[in-house]
Protein backbone atom coordinates (compact mmCIF):
# COMPACT_ATOMS: atom_id res chain seq x y z
CA UNK A 1 0.00 0.00 0.00
CA UNK A 2 1.63 3.41 -1.26
CA UNK A 3 -0.88 5.39 -0.19
CA UNK A 4 -4.12 5.36 1.54
CA UNK A 5 -7.67 7.01 0.35
CA UNK A 6 -8.88 9.43 3.10
CA UNK A 7 -12.55 11.16 3.62
CA UNK A 8 -12.85 14.36 5.66
CA UNK A 9 -16.12 14.85 6.57
CA UNK A 10 -17.04 17.96 7.91
CA UNK A 11 -20.21 20.75 7.38
CA UNK A 12 -17.28 23.56 8.47
CA UNK A 13 -15.14 24.08 4.99
CA UNK A 14 -12.63 25.89 6.49
CA UNK A 15 -11.17 22.91 8.77
CA UNK A 16 -11.50 20.14 6.01
CA UNK A 17 -9.47 22.27 3.57
CA UNK A 18 -7.04 22.91 6.25
CA UNK A 19 -7.41 19.14 7.25
CA UNK A 20 -7.01 18.35 3.08
CA UNK A 21 -3.66 20.45 3.22
CA UNK A 22 -2.34 18.57 5.80
CA UNK A 23 -3.21 15.09 4.80
CA UNK A 24 -2.26 15.74 0.89
CA UNK A 25 1.37 17.22 2.25
CA UNK A 26 1.87 14.13 4.11
CA UNK A 27 0.77 12.23 1.05
CA UNK A 28 -2.38 11.03 1.49
CA UNK A 29 -5.05 10.69 -1.11
CA UNK A 30 -7.88 12.94 0.24
CA UNK A 31 -11.23 14.19 -0.49
CA UNK A 32 -13.84 16.13 1.36
CA UNK A 33 -17.43 16.00 2.12
CA UNK A 34 -19.56 18.90 3.19
CA UNK A 35 -22.27 16.36 5.36
CA UNK A 36 -22.90 12.48 6.03
CA UNK A 37 -25.23 11.82 3.11
CA UNK A 38 -22.74 13.37 0.55
CA UNK A 39 -20.08 11.41 2.32
CA UNK A 40 -22.15 8.09 1.95
CA UNK A 41 -22.58 8.68 -1.91
CA UNK A 42 -18.42 8.91 -2.24
CA UNK A 43 -18.32 5.79 -0.18
CA UNK A 44 -20.19 3.85 -2.42
CA UNK A 45 -17.99 5.30 -5.58
CA UNK A 46 -14.89 5.09 -4.27
CA UNK A 47 -12.70 2.48 -1.70
CA UNK A 48 -12.27 4.44 1.18
CA UNK A 49 -9.38 3.15 3.81
CA UNK A 50 -10.10 5.78 6.84
CA UNK A 51 -13.03 8.66 7.34
CA UNK A 52 -12.25 11.30 9.89
CA UNK A 53 -15.73 12.79 10.59
CA UNK A 54 -17.01 15.62 12.20
CA UNK A 55 -19.15 14.49 15.50
CA UNK A 56 -21.88 16.97 15.51
CA UNK A 57 -23.43 17.61 11.92
CA UNK A 58 -27.19 18.50 10.88
CA UNK A 59 -29.36 15.57 9.46
CA UNK A 60 -26.76 13.13 10.15
CA UNK A 61 -23.97 13.47 12.83
CA UNK A 62 -20.99 11.23 13.00
CA UNK A 63 -22.06 8.43 15.13
CA UNK A 64 -25.24 7.89 12.73
CA UNK A 65 -22.42 7.87 9.75
CA UNK A 66 -19.76 5.67 11.69
CA UNK A 67 -22.99 2.80 12.07
CA UNK A 68 -23.66 3.24 8.29
CA UNK A 69 -20.19 3.40 7.21
CA UNK A 70 -19.43 -0.05 9.28
CA UNK A 71 -22.90 -1.73 7.15
CA UNK A 72 -21.07 -0.79 3.80
CA UNK A 73 -17.85 -1.62 4.63
CA UNK A 74 -16.71 -3.21 8.22
CA UNK A 75 -13.19 -2.82 7.29
CA UNK A 76 -13.29 0.76 6.99
CA UNK A 77 -11.81 2.58 9.39
CA UNK A 78 -13.35 5.52 11.38
CA UNK A 79 -12.22 8.70 13.74
CA UNK A 80 -14.52 10.99 14.97
CA UNK A 81 -13.51 14.49 15.58
CA UNK A 82 -15.06 16.45 18.52
CA UNK A 83 -14.65 19.15 20.26
CA UNK A 84 -13.88 18.96 24.34
CA UNK A 85 -17.75 18.79 25.26
CA UNK A 86 -18.28 16.08 23.57
CA UNK A 87 -15.66 13.67 24.04
CA UNK A 88 -18.30 11.12 26.06
CA UNK A 89 -19.67 11.29 23.28
CA UNK A 90 -16.78 10.25 20.92
CA UNK A 91 -15.73 7.59 23.95
CA UNK A 92 -19.23 5.70 23.56
CA UNK A 93 -18.55 5.67 19.31
CA UNK A 94 -15.14 4.30 20.19
CA UNK A 95 -17.51 1.09 21.39
CA UNK A 96 -19.91 1.36 18.72
CA UNK A 97 -16.49 0.44 16.35
CA UNK A 98 -14.81 3.85 15.48
CA UNK A 99 -11.27 3.27 15.45
CA UNK A 100 -10.52 6.15 17.91
CA UNK A 101 -11.31 10.20 18.13
CA UNK A 102 -9.32 13.45 17.84
CA UNK A 103 -10.06 16.67 20.09
CA UNK A 104 -9.80 19.68 17.22
CA UNK A 105 -7.54 21.64 19.55
CA UNK A 106 -4.93 19.62 19.74
CA UNK A 107 -2.09 19.57 17.63
CA UNK A 108 -2.60 17.50 14.21
CA UNK A 109 0.27 15.49 14.92
CA UNK A 110 -1.57 12.97 17.05
CA UNK A 111 -4.43 12.95 14.87
CA UNK A 112 -1.56 11.84 12.49
CA UNK A 113 0.08 9.16 14.39
CA UNK A 114 -3.39 7.59 14.69
CA UNK A 115 -3.32 7.61 10.70
CA UNK A 116 0.40 5.86 10.60
CA UNK A 117 -0.67 3.27 12.39
CA UNK A 118 -3.64 2.38 10.44
CA UNK A 119 -1.47 2.74 7.47
CA UNK A 120 0.51 -0.28 9.13
CA UNK A 121 -2.17 -1.61 10.43
CA UNK A 122 -3.38 -2.16 6.71
CA UNK A 123 0.02 -3.10 5.72
CA UNK A 124 0.11 -6.09 7.90
CA UNK A 125 -3.61 -7.06 7.09
CA UNK A 126 -2.26 -7.25 3.06
CA UNK A 127 1.25 -8.78 4.11
CA UNK A 128 -0.99 -11.43 5.53
CA UNK A 129 -3.37 -11.89 2.84
CA UNK A 130 -0.44 -12.22 0.45
CA UNK A 131 1.09 -15.06 2.97
CA UNK A 132 -2.31 -16.94 3.35
CA UNK A 133 -2.70 -16.91 -0.10
CA UNK A 134 0.95 -17.90 -0.85
CA UNK A 135 0.49 -20.75 1.19
CA UNK A 136 -2.80 -21.82 -0.43
CA UNK A 137 -0.83 -21.91 -3.80
CA UNK A 138 2.00 -23.84 -2.28
CA UNK A 139 1.11 -27.24 -3.83
CA UNK A 140 2.47 -30.42 -4.04
CA UNK A 141 -0.17 -31.23 -7.02
CA UNK A 142 1.74 -31.47 -10.47
CA UNK A 143 -1.78 -29.85 -12.16
CA UNK A 144 -2.17 -27.39 -10.00
CA UNK A 145 1.80 -26.84 -10.28
CA UNK A 146 1.72 -26.34 -13.58
CA UNK A 147 -1.50 -23.82 -13.54
CA UNK A 148 0.92 -22.02 -11.09
CA UNK A 149 3.19 -21.38 -13.30
CA UNK A 150 1.16 -20.36 -16.41
CA UNK A 151 -0.24 -17.72 -13.74
CA UNK A 152 3.08 -16.52 -13.14
CA UNK A 153 4.05 -16.27 -17.20
CA UNK A 154 0.70 -14.65 -18.14
CA UNK A 155 1.05 -12.04 -15.30
CA UNK A 156 4.29 -10.91 -17.26
CA UNK A 157 2.28 -10.40 -19.97
CA UNK A 158 -1.16 -8.16 -21.13
CA UNK A 159 -2.96 -10.52 -22.45
CA UNK A 160 -6.75 -11.35 -21.42
CA UNK A 161 -6.82 -14.19 -19.38
CA UNK A 162 -10.02 -16.33 -18.24
CA UNK A 163 -9.91 -18.92 -15.39
CA UNK A 164 -11.70 -21.67 -15.35
CA UNK A 165 -13.01 -24.65 -12.58
CA UNK A 166 -15.62 -25.82 -10.09
CA UNK A 167 -17.16 -23.82 -7.57
CA UNK A 168 -14.17 -23.24 -4.32
CA UNK A 169 -11.52 -24.21 -5.70
CA UNK A 170 -9.96 -20.44 -5.59
CA UNK A 171 -10.38 -18.76 -8.65
CA UNK A 172 -10.08 -15.20 -7.37
CA UNK A 173 -7.06 -16.20 -5.21
CA UNK A 174 -5.55 -17.19 -8.99
CA UNK A 175 -6.62 -14.08 -10.38
CA UNK A 176 -5.34 -12.10 -7.38
CA UNK A 177 -1.91 -14.22 -7.17
CA UNK A 178 -1.78 -12.55 -11.00
CA UNK A 179 -2.06 -8.94 -10.44
CA UNK A 180 0.65 -9.09 -7.39
CA UNK A 181 2.69 -10.49 -10.23
CA UNK A 182 1.99 -7.70 -12.86
CA UNK A 183 2.93 -4.77 -13.55
CA UNK A 184 -0.32 -3.41 -12.30
CA UNK A 185 0.55 -4.87 -8.93
CA UNK A 186 0.67 -1.00 -7.28
CA UNK A 187 -3.10 -0.25 -8.71
CA UNK A 188 -6.03 -1.93 -8.17
CA UNK A 189 -7.65 -5.09 -7.90
CA UNK A 190 -11.13 -4.85 -8.43
CA UNK A 191 -13.35 -7.77 -8.29
CA UNK A 192 -17.25 -7.93 -9.66
CA UNK A 193 -19.24 -10.96 -9.39
CA UNK A 194 -21.14 -10.87 -12.70
CA UNK A 195 -23.99 -13.05 -11.08
CA UNK A 196 -25.19 -10.90 -8.46
CA UNK A 197 -26.35 -7.79 -10.78
CA UNK A 198 -29.12 -7.71 -13.37
CA UNK A 199 -28.02 -7.15 -16.85
CA UNK A 200 -28.92 -3.18 -16.47
CA UNK A 201 -27.11 -2.89 -12.90
CA UNK A 202 -23.96 -4.71 -14.45
CA UNK A 203 -23.60 -1.80 -17.04
CA UNK A 204 -24.20 0.68 -14.66
CA UNK A 205 -21.30 -1.43 -12.37
CA UNK A 206 -19.28 -1.27 -15.11
CA UNK A 207 -19.46 1.94 -17.54
CA UNK A 208 -21.10 4.26 -15.08
CA UNK A 209 -24.02 6.34 -15.97
CA UNK A 210 -25.12 10.46 -15.86
CA UNK A 211 -27.38 11.82 -13.86
CA UNK A 212 -31.11 11.27 -15.19
CA UNK A 213 -29.84 8.42 -17.43
CA UNK A 214 -32.40 6.68 -16.02
CA UNK A 215 -35.28 6.41 -13.42
CA UNK A 216 -33.14 6.55 -10.05
CA UNK A 217 -30.21 7.92 -11.29
CA UNK A 218 -30.10 11.21 -9.83
CA UNK A 219 -26.55 11.59 -9.56
CA UNK A 220 -23.72 10.79 -11.92
CA UNK A 221 -21.56 7.15 -11.39
CA UNK A 222 -18.64 6.14 -12.00
CA UNK A 223 -18.35 2.53 -14.08
CA UNK A 224 -15.51 -0.02 -12.71
CA UNK A 225 -13.90 -0.16 -16.11
CA UNK A 226 -12.81 3.73 -15.50
CA UNK A 227 -12.51 4.00 -12.11
CA UNK A 228 -9.84 1.01 -12.24
CA UNK A 229 -7.98 3.21 -13.71
CA UNK A 230 -4.92 1.27 -15.26
CA UNK A 231 -5.52 -1.56 -12.46
CA UNK A 232 -6.63 -4.78 -12.99
CA UNK A 233 -10.76 -5.64 -13.62
CA UNK A 234 -11.70 -9.32 -12.35
CA UNK A 235 -14.68 -10.48 -13.91
CA UNK A 236 -16.07 -13.66 -11.81
CA UNK A 237 -18.72 -15.80 -13.54
CA UNK A 238 -18.16 -14.04 -16.70
CA UNK A 239 -20.71 -16.60 -17.92
CA UNK A 240 -23.33 -14.92 -16.81
CA UNK A 241 -23.31 -11.91 -18.27
CA UNK A 242 -25.91 -11.61 -21.01
CA UNK A 243 -25.09 -10.90 -24.58
CA UNK A 244 -26.09 -7.24 -24.59
CA UNK A 245 -23.65 -6.78 -21.89
CA UNK A 246 -20.89 -9.41 -23.74
CA UNK A 247 -21.08 -7.04 -27.42
CA UNK A 248 -20.80 -3.68 -25.18
CA UNK A 249 -17.69 -5.29 -23.29
CA UNK A 250 -16.48 -7.00 -26.45
CA UNK A 251 -16.11 -3.05 -28.53
CA UNK A 252 -14.23 -1.62 -25.33
CA UNK A 253 -11.99 -4.48 -24.95
CA UNK A 254 -11.16 -3.18 -28.93
CA UNK A 255 -11.12 0.15 -28.57
CA UNK A 256 -10.24 0.84 -24.86
CA UNK A 257 -12.93 2.96 -24.49
CA UNK A 258 -16.04 3.58 -23.27
CA UNK A 259 -19.12 5.85 -22.78
CA UNK A 260 -21.27 6.19 -19.63
CA UNK A 261 -24.91 5.43 -20.05
CA UNK A 262 -26.61 8.11 -21.03
CA UNK A 263 -23.86 10.22 -22.61
CA UNK A 264 -21.94 10.06 -26.00
CA UNK A 265 -18.47 11.21 -24.76
CA UNK A 266 -15.98 8.66 -25.43
CA UNK A 267 -13.58 8.09 -22.41
CA UNK A 268 -10.08 6.29 -22.63
CA UNK A 269 -9.88 3.44 -20.17
CA UNK A 270 -6.91 1.61 -19.12
CA UNK A 271 -7.14 -2.37 -17.02
CA UNK A 272 -5.68 -5.78 -16.97
CA UNK A 273 -8.24 -8.03 -18.04
CA UNK A 274 -9.17 -11.57 -15.81
CA UNK A 275 -12.24 -13.40 -16.07
CA UNK A 276 -13.60 -16.73 -14.58
CA UNK A 277 -16.23 -18.89 -14.84
CA UNK A 278 -17.22 -22.78 -13.27
CA UNK A 279 -19.78 -22.92 -16.85
CA UNK A 280 -18.58 -24.84 -19.73
CA UNK A 281 -18.44 -22.30 -21.79
CA UNK A 282 -18.40 -24.69 -25.32
CA UNK A 283 -21.70 -25.61 -24.26
CA UNK A 284 -23.22 -22.15 -23.63
CA UNK A 285 -21.55 -21.23 -26.95
CA UNK A 286 -23.13 -24.40 -28.50
CA UNK A 287 -26.36 -22.71 -26.98
CA UNK A 288 -26.19 -19.59 -28.26
CA UNK A 289 -25.85 -17.98 -24.77
CA UNK A 290 -22.24 -17.07 -24.79
CA UNK A 291 -20.93 -14.99 -28.20
CA UNK A 292 -17.92 -17.09 -29.80
CA UNK A 293 -16.00 -13.95 -30.51
CA UNK A 294 -16.27 -12.77 -26.93
CA UNK A 295 -14.70 -15.82 -25.74
CA UNK A 296 -11.92 -15.76 -27.53
CA UNK A 297 -11.43 -12.18 -26.74
CA UNK A 298 -11.12 -12.73 -22.80
CA UNK A 299 -9.49 -15.89 -23.31
CA UNK A 300 -5.80 -15.36 -25.01
CA UNK A 301 -4.46 -17.78 -21.88
CA UNK A 302 -6.87 -19.81 -20.31
CA UNK A 303 -6.18 -21.65 -17.35
CA UNK A 304 -8.11 -24.16 -15.42
CA UNK A 305 -7.99 -25.47 -12.00
CA UNK A 306 -8.45 -28.94 -11.17
CA UNK A 307 -10.81 -29.66 -8.27
CA UNK A 308 -9.88 -30.35 -4.87
CA UNK A 309 -10.59 -34.20 -5.26
CA UNK A 310 -7.71 -34.16 -8.47
CA UNK A 311 -4.96 -32.77 -5.85
CA UNK A 312 -5.65 -34.84 -2.79
CA UNK A 313 -1.86 -35.10 -1.89
CA UNK A 314 -2.62 -31.24 -0.85
CA UNK A 315 -5.65 -32.08 1.89
CA UNK A 316 -3.36 -32.33 4.47
CA UNK A 317 -1.47 -29.32 4.32
CA UNK A 318 -4.34 -27.10 3.95
CA UNK A 319 -6.26 -29.10 6.71
CA UNK A 320 -3.37 -27.90 9.11
CA UNK A 321 -3.57 -24.37 7.50
CA UNK A 322 -7.16 -23.62 8.20
CA UNK A 323 -6.99 -25.19 11.35
CA UNK A 324 -4.00 -23.04 12.72
CA UNK A 325 -6.08 -20.21 11.16
CA UNK A 326 -9.61 -20.59 12.64
CA UNK A 327 -8.21 -21.32 16.26
CA UNK A 328 -6.46 -17.53 15.70
CA UNK A 329 -9.59 -16.79 14.16
CA UNK A 330 -12.18 -17.70 16.30
CA UNK A 331 -9.70 -17.56 19.54
CA UNK A 332 -10.13 -21.29 19.91
CA UNK A 333 -7.52 -23.77 22.08
CA UNK A 334 -7.64 -27.16 19.87
CA UNK A 335 -4.82 -29.93 21.88
CA UNK A 336 -6.40 -32.62 19.75
CA UNK A 337 -8.33 -33.72 16.85
CA UNK A 338 -10.33 -36.93 16.96
CA UNK A 339 -9.16 -39.39 14.49
CA UNK A 340 -13.07 -39.94 12.95
CA UNK A 341 -12.53 -36.10 12.03
CA UNK A 342 -9.09 -36.31 10.29
CA UNK A 343 -10.28 -39.70 8.71
CA UNK A 344 -13.42 -37.87 6.94
CA UNK A 345 -11.24 -34.38 6.19
CA UNK A 346 -8.81 -37.34 4.66
CA UNK A 347 -11.18 -39.46 2.65
CA UNK A 348 -14.01 -36.56 1.73
CA UNK A 349 -14.41 -35.71 -1.99
CA UNK A 350 -14.93 -32.31 -1.39
CA UNK A 351 -17.81 -31.34 -4.22
CA UNK A 352 -16.99 -27.27 -2.92
CA UNK A 353 -13.71 -27.97 -3.32
CA UNK A 354 -11.40 -25.25 -0.61
CA UNK A 355 -13.64 -23.44 0.33
CA UNK A 356 -16.06 -26.29 1.30
CA UNK A 357 -12.97 -27.46 3.22
CA UNK A 358 -12.13 -24.14 4.96
CA UNK A 359 -16.19 -24.12 6.01
CA UNK A 360 -15.82 -27.61 7.00
CA UNK A 361 -13.41 -26.82 9.50
CA UNK A 362 -14.52 -23.61 10.87
CA UNK A 363 -17.76 -24.44 11.93
CA UNK A 364 -16.00 -27.90 14.05
CA UNK A 365 -13.41 -25.63 15.53
CA UNK A 366 -16.30 -23.36 16.63
CA UNK A 367 -18.06 -26.10 18.29
CA UNK A 368 -14.88 -27.73 19.41
CA UNK A 369 -14.95 -28.54 23.14
CA UNK A 370 -12.33 -28.58 25.84
CA UNK A 371 -10.03 -28.45 23.20
CA UNK A 372 -11.10 -31.39 21.16
CA UNK A 373 -12.55 -31.47 17.65
CA UNK A 374 -15.10 -33.90 17.76
CA UNK A 375 -16.72 -36.14 15.24
CA UNK A 376 -19.99 -36.03 16.31
CA UNK A 377 -19.94 -32.60 14.87
CA UNK A 378 -19.41 -33.34 11.44
CA UNK A 379 -22.12 -32.65 9.08
CA UNK A 380 -24.23 -35.44 9.63
CA UNK A 381 -25.61 -34.75 5.82
CA UNK A 382 -21.79 -35.56 4.57
CA UNK A 383 -21.45 -38.82 6.52
CA UNK A 384 -24.72 -39.90 5.42
CA UNK A 385 -23.91 -39.04 1.50
CA UNK A 386 -20.43 -40.65 1.50
CA UNK A 387 -21.89 -43.73 0.38
CA UNK A 388 -24.69 -42.70 -0.88
CA UNK A 389 -24.36 -43.53 -4.36
CA UNK A 390 -23.68 -47.43 -3.43
CA UNK A 391 -27.21 -47.06 -2.58
CA UNK A 392 -28.56 -45.95 -5.74
CA UNK A 393 -31.16 -48.92 -7.67
CA UNK A 394 -32.98 -46.39 -9.89
CA UNK A 395 -30.73 -44.85 -12.76
CA UNK A 396 -32.38 -41.18 -13.34
CA UNK A 397 -31.31 -38.80 -15.83
CA UNK A 398 -28.58 -36.62 -14.84
CA UNK A 399 -30.28 -33.21 -14.79
CA UNK A 400 -33.00 -34.97 -12.80
CA UNK A 401 -30.36 -35.71 -10.36
CA UNK A 402 -29.23 -32.66 -10.29
CA UNK A 403 -32.22 -31.04 -9.84
CA UNK A 404 -33.33 -33.13 -6.88
CA UNK A 405 -30.13 -32.51 -5.10
CA UNK A 406 -29.91 -29.19 -5.48
CA UNK A 407 -33.61 -28.42 -4.60
CA UNK A 408 -33.02 -30.64 -1.45
CA UNK A 409 -29.69 -28.50 -0.69
CA UNK A 410 -31.49 -25.31 -1.08
CA UNK A 411 -34.22 -26.17 1.61
CA UNK A 412 -31.71 -27.03 3.81
CA UNK A 413 -30.46 -23.74 3.82
CA UNK A 414 -33.23 -21.74 3.52
CA UNK A 415 -34.21 -23.61 6.86
CA UNK A 416 -30.68 -22.89 8.68
CA UNK A 417 -31.36 -19.16 7.46
CA UNK A 418 -34.70 -19.02 9.17
CA UNK A 419 -36.28 -18.48 5.62
CA UNK A 420 -34.19 -15.21 5.09
CA UNK A 421 -34.15 -15.47 1.21
CA UNK A 422 -31.35 -11.98 1.74
CA UNK A 423 -28.57 -14.35 4.54
CA UNK A 424 -29.33 -17.84 2.25
CA UNK A 425 -28.17 -16.30 -1.05
CA UNK A 426 -24.86 -14.68 0.73
CA UNK A 427 -24.57 -17.91 2.30
CA UNK A 428 -24.94 -19.50 -1.21
CA UNK A 429 -22.68 -16.77 -3.27
CA UNK A 430 -25.56 -16.10 -5.27
CA UNK A 431 -28.08 -13.16 -5.70
CA UNK A 432 -31.55 -13.29 -4.42
CA UNK A 433 -32.93 -12.70 -7.53
CA UNK A 434 -31.17 -15.89 -8.93
CA UNK A 435 -32.19 -17.55 -5.32
CA UNK A 436 -35.68 -16.52 -5.48
CA UNK A 437 -36.12 -18.40 -8.82
CA UNK A 438 -35.05 -21.18 -7.85
CA UNK A 439 -37.01 -21.34 -4.28
CA UNK A 440 -39.83 -20.88 -7.25
CA UNK A 441 -38.52 -23.35 -9.48
CA UNK A 442 -38.35 -25.94 -7.21
CA UNK A 443 -41.64 -25.03 -5.01
CA UNK A 444 -39.38 -24.66 -1.81
CA UNK A 445 -41.98 -21.77 -0.58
Amino acid sequence: MDNMNILVVDDEIEYRQVLKIILDKRGYDTDTAANGEEALRMIKKKNYDLILTDLLMDKMDGVELLKRVKKINENIQVIIITGYGTIENAVEAIKKGAYNYFVKSHAPGILLKDIKKIKEMLLSKKKDKHLNEGFILDSKSEKFKECIHIAKKAADSNANILILGESGVGKEVIANYIHVCSSREKEKFMPINCSAFAESLLESELFGHEKGAFTGAIERRIGKLESVKGGTLFLDEVGDISLNTQVKLLRVLENRRIERIGSNNSIDVNFGLISATNKNISDEIFRGSFREDFFYRISTITIEIPPLRERREDIINLIDFFLNKSKLKYNKEIDHVEDGVMNFLRDYHYPGNIRELKNIIEMLVVLSEGGYVLEKYLPKDKNENRHSLQKINIIKPLKEMRNEIEAEYIKKVLDICENNISKAARELKISRRQLFNKVTEYNLK
